[in-house]
């Protein structure tokens, strides 16, 4: 292999990982407004509240830099056992969306990781 066809071959493999990369920003963001609209669809303002918006008992507000991606899903799967986890006993109990496809689910959890 030539100098020549190496650089040819170096700037094309390092082309293509930008373009992935950009692929993979590009996803996350459509991932998070998907999210958004599965918050809206699936009413949780009814028991949560965002920038005020809602039931203001159970404010987001914050938690996507509070909690981890894997403690999101958690909540959203299996929320009797993150509640005991948190020794708290809620007012409301908060009902599970392991029901949601895991597309879903990402999206929802890449959605409350925007609420810092």
């Amino acid at each position: 292999m030539t100098r020549r066809s190496l650089h040819r071959v170096v700037t094309a493999v390092l082309a293509l990982t930008g373009l992935m990369a950009v692929t993979s920003i590009a996803s996350a963001a459509g991932d998070a407004a998907k999210g958004e609209q599965l918050y809206a669809s699936q009413k949780c303002s009814m028991c949560h509240s965002i920038a005020g918006k809602g039931n203001k008992k159970y404010p987001l507000d914050g938690v996507g830099g509070k909690l981890s991606a894997a403690d999101l899903h958690e909540w959203l799967v299996n929320p009797d056992a993150q509640a005991a986890k948190k020794g708290e006993k809620p007012v409301m109990k908060m009902k599970s969306f392991k029901s949601l496809s895991a597309d879903d689910l990402d999206s929802l959890v890449a959605y409350l990781q925007t609420l810092k």
